[in-house]
C-alpha cells in the first residue's frame, strides 16, 4: 500500500487529469510524458502548517514549474531518481533515500522523473517557514531563504529529516495516530521545519547552528509562570520563546544551563504533576486514566505510563486505585 493511502487525491492514466490534480494540491506546471502515457498516484493532506503528499508517475515524466512565489516545495525521493535544474543554473540528481531538492519561491524549476521514481513532497508556505526561522533567530526574516537546490539525506541531520517525515506519514496513515492529535501533529510539523532549516544550506545556517548564549535565570520567570498557567493547552517552544522575548535557541540553552532539561521536558514534568494530583482526588470507579492523560496532553498511553512511573515510582492506574 502506498504512503498516505488514507488521503487519496487521484489515481489516473490521463495526463491532463494528473496535471490538474498536482496543480490543485501543489502548483501550476507543464507536464509531459513519453506518448502521454503515465499511471499517476497522488495522495496528500493539508493541515495548519503545511501540505504533505506522496506522488509517483510510473513514467519518465517531465515537470516544468514557474517560481512558486508563496511556497517552498521540498521533494524527498524515496524510490527511483529525478534530474532537476533551475533558473540560476543549479542542477541536481536525486536518488532514493539519499537526496532531495528544495524548490524556492523565486526560481523556475524543471524536474525529470525516472519511471520508478516516488517522492514525498512538502509544500510549506513562505510565511510559515520564514516565521519559524525568525523565531529560531529572534529577529525578523523577510527575504526568501536561499536554499541550495539539493539537500543531502545521508548526513545525520538529513537522515533525521527523512525519518521524521516518514514517521509523520505512518502516523497519518494509522487509525488513532497523529491525524486525531492536533497538538502532537503541530509539534511534529514544527520539528520537521526545524530539521529542514538545519539540513538545507542557506545564508542563515551558520547563525542557526551557532551555540546560543543563555540568559540569566530571572528571564525564565515569565516562561515558567506561563507553563504553569497554560499546562492544559497546546504549547510550543516557539510560543514559550515569544513569552520570554528570546529566540528558541536561547530558550533551550537557558533551560539546559539553569534547569538541566529542555523546555518541553520541564513542561512534561508539570503536566505529570497535574495528572497525579487529579488521579489522587478522583473517584477510581468513575475515572479513566486515559481521559486524564489526554486532558493534559499525553497521547501515547504506553509512553505516558513509562514517564509517569519514572517520575513517581508507580503506574498511574496504581495511583488511582491506591488512593
Amino acid at each position: 500500500m502506498e504512503p498516505l493511502s488514507r488521503y487519496p487525491v487521484l489515481d489516473t492514466r490521463s495526463l491532463e487529469e494528473a496535471r490538474d490534480a498536482v496543480t490543485r494540491v501543489y502548483l501550476d506546471h507543464e507536464l509531459t510524458a513519453p506518448q502521454d502515457r503515465l499511471a499517476m498516484t497522488l495522495n496528500a493532506t493539508t493541515d495548519r502548517l503545511f501540505t504533505l503528499g506522496y506522488l509517483t508517475y510510473q513514467s519518465a515524466a517531465t515537470l516544468v514549474m514557474p517560481p512558486t512565489e508563496d511556497n517552498y516545495h521540498i521533494n524527498l525521493t524515496v524510490r527511483g531518481s529525478t534530474a532537476a535544474d533551475r533558473t540560476d543554473g543549479e542542477r541536481r540528481t536525486t536518488r532514493a533515500r539519499a537526496s532531495g531538492i528544495v524548490l524556492r519561491p523565486d526560481q523556475r524549476n524543471t524536474v525529470r522523473w525516472s519511471p520508478d521514481a516516488e517522492q514525498l513532497i512538502l509544500k510549506i508556505p513562505r510565511l510559515t517557514l520564514e516565521t519559524h526561522l525568525s523565531e529560531q533567530l529572534n529577529r525578523p526574516v523577510h527575504d526568501v531563504v536561499d536554499f541550495d537546490f539539493g539537500i543531502d539525506l545521508t548526513t545525520a541531520a538529513g537522515r533525521t529529516l527523512l525519518s521524521s517525515v516518514e514517521f509523520f506519514v505512518r502516523e497519518l496513515d494509522r487509525p488513532g495516530g497523529l491525524a486525531e492529535m492536533p497538538i502532537a501533529r503541530e509539534q511534529l510539523e514544527a520539528f520537521v521545519m526545524t530539521q529542514l532549516l538545519h539540513v538545507g544550506n542557506h545564508r542563515y545556517l551558520d547563525e542557526l547552528t551557532a551555540p546560543a548564549d543563555p540568559v540569566r535565570r530571572g528571564r525564565l520567570g515569565p516562561v515558567l509562570d506561563y507553563m504553569e498557567q497554560h499546562a492544559d493547552e497546546p504549547i510550543t517552544p516557539q510560543e514559550l520563546a515569544r513569552v520570554g522575548c528570546m529566540s528558541v535557541r536561547t530558550l533551550h540553552a537557558t533551560f539546559q544551563q539553569e534547569l538541566s532539561e529542555s523546555p518541553m521536558g520541564h513542561l512534561r514534568r508539570i503536566r505529570l504533576d497535574h495528572v497525579r494530583a487529579e488521579l489522587l482526588r478522583c473517584d477510581a470507579a468513575s475515572t479513566r486514566v486515559t481521559d486524564v492523560a489526554l486532558r493534559w496532553g499525553f497521547f501515547h498511553q504506553s509512553r505516558f505510563a513509562q514517564q509517569y512511573k519514572e517520575r513517581f515510582g508507580e503506574l498511574p492506574r496504581e495511583t488511582l486505585r491506591e488512593r
